[in-house]
């Protein structure tokens, strides 16, 4: 680990924070050049993140796990950042992501009502924030700043549908951070410390009386995160709001349902891995069976929707339901391609939401029979097709690009081959029949849990493939007197950017299975997490003389 690792883990934090309050002070002049500084802030965020992944892949197997003590106090007294293969994965999704919905934004969302930008890179300060903090309290306090940006992203352009769907996102959320913070006093209660490494190395040495209350603390804290990550029945929240939302801020809150998945695995694998005693994997058969029914419940919405914004939105459920399965197994194996996984879903879906306003533009035109239709199925749906033929007829270059990147979405939310979606779903359900790999004659059996998941990845797979298809249909056949669509440069750079990034990911799927593994490994063993962050000392100083004294051997 370079010596500069640490005070690196600051940048993803400060620099966002620094490009709002630059943009606050330009007040409300200069659109065009608070756009540069978003996107330029966005794309320098990206180029940290990686330097920080390269930094803690530096040692191969054994990685190396970056500390930062804030004001130079050490855990559990003072504020502590850390960055691990997890941390630093999360902060390369999140500047990926947020780079895409920035530059789509310049196209003209931004414009639509003020503070856009400040909001965005601040709601990126409390994403990288909570990817990036030690401390459960610290924990709260970036999903609060993350949240009360979304708020007002969120209402960004106005109209009804957000209004109302605004308000019910606040109210869940303000009462998801109500429960956080009982969860955080029980715990404190318990413990005495709200370090995750500090609570994870003193949790086998609760006594069995406090046990009772520790566990139910840990489960009001889990309810405030299964909010977070929409878990059914906590998700009604979700789709209304990712529906209602302007397209660029759509895109980002792709990565909100992450931040729950992300907290609850690295807090569960912390605290109640195999290694923590009488607690030892508490609560797994809340994310096995409670996912299996986030997934059943995202299928079902899936064949009910007929709007593009909806499909997408369930598609987030899906994937946060299968994520949410896949932590339950607490397998290495399967939680390495659950991470591989959450890489291919998370830009898949930012890319759908990038393409709803996009493909709303095309088809029929009778765009208010289709918004009919998706609300009462039961009316008359009979759509008059023109049915002069195909051959002859002159493709426009922005529609057949339009389409070609429809098409690849469809890929990657389905999960079919060639792309990244097909092998992220092969590698769980690989790991799933035989998690020691299929090639052992003396592999254990399969549960039936098991065999759920495996029968859920083909069966939201396969729904994922018509929901899609038959919107796809509707648009794209489109009549022959439908006037060209008019494509922005920077509304289809990002689309193709974030497929492009999946591809990647397919190309390169051997490098990134093996991070993800050492990944999973380090995570089921949490060991290296609890000393780098216990036996990191303070640097020596005018208050400090003797520090370097207090430093273990």
């Amino acid at each position: 680990m370079g010596a500069s690792l640490p005070h690196l883990l600051v940048v993803p934090i400060v620099l966002p924070l620094l490009a709002a309050a630059l943009m606050v002070l330009l007040g409300d002049r200069r659109a065009r050049f608070k756009s540069i500084v978003n996107v330029g802030a966005s794309l320098a965020g990206l180029v940290v993140a990686l330097e920080i992944l390269r930094r803690v892949d530096a040692n191969g197997t054994a990685g190396a796990i970056g500390v930062y003590l804030a004001s130079n106090w050490e855990a559990p007294f003072g504020i502590v950042l850390v960055a691990d293969r997890l941390s630093a994965l999360m902060l390369v999704l999140v500047g990926v992501v947020s780079l895409g919905s920035a530059v789509y934004a310049m196209a003209g969302w931004s414009r639509a009502g003020v503070n856009f930008h400040p909001l965005f890179q601040i709601q990126l300060m409390g994403l990288n924030g909570a990817f990036l903090t030690g401390d459960l309290f610290n924990l709260f306090v970036f999903f609060e700043v993350a949240l009360a940006a979304s708020y007002g992203l969120h209402l960004h352009g106005s109209g009804l549908a957000r209004v109302r769907s605004g308000l019910h996102y606040i109210a869940i959320n303000l009462l998801a951070s109500s429960l956080f913070l009982v969860g955080l006093a029980m715990l404190y209660g318990v413990m005495g410390t709200l370090s995750m490494a500090d609570i994870a190395a003193k949790l086998p040495l609760v006594a069995e009386a406090d046990r009772g209350l520790l566990h139910a603390g840990a489960a009001i804290l889990a309810v405030a995160f299964l909010t977070k990550a929409a878990i059914w029945p906590l998700n009604s929240w979700l789709v209304p709001v990712y529906t209602a939302a302007s397209t660029p801020v759509a895109a980002l809150f792709a990565l909100m349902t992450k931040v729950g998945i992300y907290t609850l695995l690295r807090l569960w694998t912390l605290l109640f891995s195999a290694d923590a005693g009488p607690s030892a994997l508490f609560g797994a058969s809340v994310f096995l069976y409670g996912g299996l029914a986030t997934i059943a419940f995202g299928v079902l919405g899936l064949m009910a929707s007929l709007r593009l914004g909806r499909i997408a939105g369930f598609s987030i459920i899906v994937s946060s339901g299968t994520l949410l399965t896949a932590i339950g197994f607490g397998a290495t194996a399967v939680t390495s391609a659950a991470l591989f996984y959450l890489l291919s879903a998370t830009m898949a879906a930012s890319a759908l939401f990038l393409l709803v306003e996009l493909v709303e533009r095309t088809g029929t035109g009778d765009r208010q029979r289709m918004r009919d239709m998706d609300q009462a199925p039961g009316e008359d749906t009979n759509l008059d097709d023109d049915e002069t033929p195909l051959v002859g007829r002159v493709i426009p270059v922005s529609l057949a690009l339009l389409g070609l990147a429809y098409m690849a979405c469809v890929l990657l939310v389905a999960g079919l081959p060639p792309l990244s979606g097909f092998v992220a779903k092969l590698a769980l359900m690989t790991a799933l029949v035989s998690p020691d790999g299929l090639s052992l004659p003396n592999a254990p059996a399969p549960t039936p849990e098991t065999w759920w998941l495996f029968g859920s990845l083909l069966v939201s797979g396969l729904v994922a493939t018509i929901s899609l298809s038959r919107v796809g249909i509707r648009r794209f056949w489109s009549k022959a007197d439908s006037p060209p669509i008019r494509l922005k440069v920077a509304e289809g750079l990002p689309v193709l950017a974030l497929i492009l990034a999946c591809v990647a990911l397919t190309v390169f799927a051997d490098p990134v299975m093996r991070y993800t593994r050492a990944t999973a490994e380090s995570l089921h063993s949490p060991a290296a997490y609890i000393d780098a962050v216990s036996t990191t000392r303070p640097l020596p100083g005018p208050t400090r003389p003797n520090v370097e004294r207090e430093v273990a051997p």
